[in-house]
This record gives structure tokens, sequence and C-alpha cells, in this order.
């Protein structure tokens, strides 16, 4: 079972190591600020073996007309990953939330933006940096014609087009995303997307002039056809997510956008499902996995089927999010997770009550006192074979100097034996923290690795 070793003053979670099957062991940092990662030589020589791994599978089997773009992948307090990108001519450069659960990319617009329930940790609601289409000469509205129209639009009536007419001056209606936490609306613009390696001309992106609890831009990362990679024509996309301990501070790791053939892989995949022919089009964004089953201490929760993989309507399934911050599970399946941690471990530490009432996580643990304390290894199982042993630090936090609490959450409402619509598991960014994530789409598959990524 992985165990925590406890000291006088808690920050959030540092490394991990692995110790058995069904245990690790982790160490929780004394000061507030990380330590750089040559303090630990542990950490320096994990670093210098995968540096050295990676430089001979090279070496041994280079490749050729391989194209990359590296973008620095920053963690934010509000609970996502920022990027920088560039758009226009000349150049305006904003952040960006990374989202593989969306896909349209859209940047805060024109000098009358606003947005609305914005106050978060360092962000100034009133001073958001926005994109100013008149100081670029690129930019250019999208037509109801055009094309790039119907990928927000599938079937667009442009009234006050003629039926056959190739030219048209009627605008692309005004878009509204709605977001887990928040929306957006503005037009769509054809602009030029700009990489040191490789520049995007009219790129579709979304110019929002008014947003709600969307602190950045955001950039789809998602399966539809007005996404980044699918635009960018990307083979592959990968990113290591640097813990949330870093939160707001100039930390970051890559996050790498392959067009070319070729470059890393990772040594466990799992198949993406076909999407689900739902008349719900967000679906057709996800990233949906199957995921066999879920295992606390080795023990399998038996979480029934239909929640595991979607039906056709699209109730139900498995799909990985950058943009959720803790994993979430429908409550039929999160009750047998937690139950699953309050037997194994409720024997051993008593449960935090009120922390769970304040929080709003469970199952919640005191160990005051404790030197060490030890809890069950929580695995996800994918189909091929592929198996996800999470990190302690990605699935239980230090909320006070003596309680544990558990960072997989559930709406609580029960749908009385059934399934809801939509994915009944998002498998967020916190349960991805130091792994390297491989999508794959040139081969359909996801792939994945517990490493360092800072």
């Amino acid at each position: 079972m992985p165990t925590f070793f406890l000291l006088p003053l808690f920050s959030i979670f540092s490394i991990f190591s692995l110790t058995s099957a069904y245990s690790t062991t982790l160490s929780l940092s004394p000061t507030a600020v990380a330590p750089p990662l040559t303090a630990n030589p542990w950490q320096k020589l994990n670093h210098l073996a995968a540096a050295s791994s990676t430089r001979a599978h090279h070496l041994k089997h280079p490749k050729t007309n391989i194209s990359a773009a590296k973008v620095p992948l920053f963690p934010r307090g509000y609970g996502g990953y920022s990027i920088s990108l560039s758009f226009g001519t000349p150049p305006q450069t904003l952040s960006f939330v990374m989202d593989t659960g969306s896909s349209l990319v859209w940047f805060p617009c024109t000098q009358r933006y606003s947005c609305s329930s914005c106050s978060f940790v360092n962000v100034d609601p009133t001073n958001i940096p926005t994109f100013i289409p008149k100081s670029s000469s690129s930019s250019k509205i999208v037509g109801c014609k055009n094309p790039k129209c119907r990928w927000i639009f599938p079937s667009v009536q442009c009234k006050e087009c003629e039926k056959n007419a190739t030219t048209c001056n009627e605008l692309c209606p005004s878009y509204i995303i709605q977001y887990g936490s928040g929306s957006t609306t503005g037009l769509l613009l054809s602009e030029t997307l700009i990489f040191p390696e490789k520049s995007v001309e009219n790129f579709a992106v979304g110019c929002s002039v008014f947003s709600s609890r969307q602190p950045e831009g955001i950039a789809g990362f998602g399966r539809g056809p007005e996404s980044l990679p699918v635009q960018m024509g990307l083979k592959r996309f990968s990113y290591c997510l640097v813990s949330h301990r870093f939160d707001d501070a100039p930390v970051s790791s890559d996050l790498i956008l392959t067009i070319g053939g070729g470059g890393a892989a990772a040594p466990n995949y799992t198949p993406f499902r076909k999407n689900p022919n739902s008349s719900n089009p967000a679906f057709l964004d996800y990233y949906y996995v199957t995921l066999r089953k879920i295992t606390v201490g080795g023990v399998n929760v038996k979480a029934p089927y239909k929640f595991l993989v979607a039906d056709s309507a699209g109730k139900g399934g498995t799909i990985v999010d950058s943009g959720t911050t803790f994993t979430f599970m429908d409550d039929q399946v999160f009750e047998l997770v937690a139950r699953e941690f309050e037997k194994q471990v409720g024997g051993n530490y008593s449960r935090a009550m009120e922390v769970e009432k304040q929080s709003g996580l469970r199952p919640c643990f005191n160990v005051s006192g404790e030197n060490t304390i030890t809890l069950p290894q929580l695995t996800f199982h994918f189909k091929g074979g592929a198996e996800m042993n999470l990190p302690l630090a990605d699935y239980f936090s230090v909320l006070e100097d003596s309680v544990i609490c558990m960072t997989i959450v559930t709406a609580g409402n029960a749908a009385r034996g059934g399934v809801g619509p939509g994915p009944a598991i998002i498998l967020g960014n916190y349960q991805q923290q130091n792994f390297y994530m491989e999508y794959d789409l040139e081969n359909e598959r996801l792939g994945f690795q517990q490493q360092l990524c800072k």
C-alpha cells in the first residue's frame, strides 16, 4: 500500500517511488516552494536515465522529416494548464487553456471584451489581455458561405445569400459555447497562427467578446475539425503535466505538436473508441477510451460495464480531459471507489467528516500524530492491457496538517441504477500529473507512462 511520510509543515505532495505491486512511497515537502530537480540526487538520476534511454532510442531508430513544435505548458491556480499562442500580422501573443475536451480555439477579443465571474487567483478580470483584429492585416471575419462556418454550425442557413451564390457578405452566425464552468460568445475569424517552425494561414479562431468564468482563451485540442490538432494537420501531440504544486510559478514542461511521422513512443497504449453517434455534437469532440476496470489496493471495485463504456447514444463511457481538474465519476462508480477506500483505510484512520463537509471531497481521513500513513494503490486498467498506476499525490491530497482527502469528485445524483447522459468517467488533469501523455492521432490510440515532468 502507498505510504505517506508526514513532516511538521505541509505544502503539497512531492515525489513518489514505486515499492510493490500495490504500494507507493511518497514524501511531503516541508516548504511551500519545491526544491529544484538537482536538490534530490535520486530525481536527478531518474531524469538522466530517462534522457539517456530516449537518446539511445533515437540513435538506434533515427527518423527523418520529422516536424514538431514545442510550446511551454504552465500549471495554473484555477485548475487548468495554459500555453501561449501567437496569432495575426504582426503577431499578438495570448495565453490559452489547453483543453482536450473541446475543439474551438478562441481568444478574448477587441477592447470591449468582458468577462463575468472571472476573479481567479492572479487574474484581474478588468485587465484580461485581448486580441485586437484591427491591428492585424491578416484578420478576416468568416462568412456564412465559408465551409469553416459549418464546422461550428453544420446546418447553418445563409438567409441573405442566394442559393447558388459563391460569394456573399452575410457573416457566419455568432457562437455561444457552454463549458462546465462557464461560457463564451463571439464571431469566427480567419487568422494566421504562428509558430517558429510553422505558420498556419486561414486558421479558424473564435473572437470572443463576452465570457463567464473563463480566465483566458481556450485552445481546443478535441477531435472536431475546428480543433488546433486538426487544423494544423498533426499526427500526434503529447504533454507531461507539471505538478499543481507549481501553480502560477514560472515552471513549465513541453506540449509537443508533431506534424511528421516517427517520434517518441509510450510503453502503454490503449486504442481510442469510436465516438458515439449522439444527437449531442459535443460528444464528437471527446477522446473516448475503454476502461476495463478500476482497482483499489488490487481489489476490483466491479463498476458496471454500462458506466465504463458509452452506448451509441453517448450514455456512459470514459474520456480523457485536460480541461477537467479532478477526475469525475458518476455517483454509482464513485461510491464503489470511495467505499473500498473507506473499507481498506477505515480500520487505521478515522474519517474527517467536518473537513468533508467543508471541502466537498471524500473520503477524508484524520492522520493526526502519524509519522507515516499507508493507503491503497489506485489503478485504472484499460483495453489492450495498459495500466495507469496513479502516484499517491495524484489521488490523495493534504488539506490540513492532519487531514488527507481523495481528489476524485462526483455530482452526487445517482440515476436510480441507470446511466445519465454524457461520459460517466472523466480522467482529469490532476490524475495526469507526472505522466507522459501521448495522443497518437495517426494510429488512433492514447499512450502514457509515469515519469517526473519537472
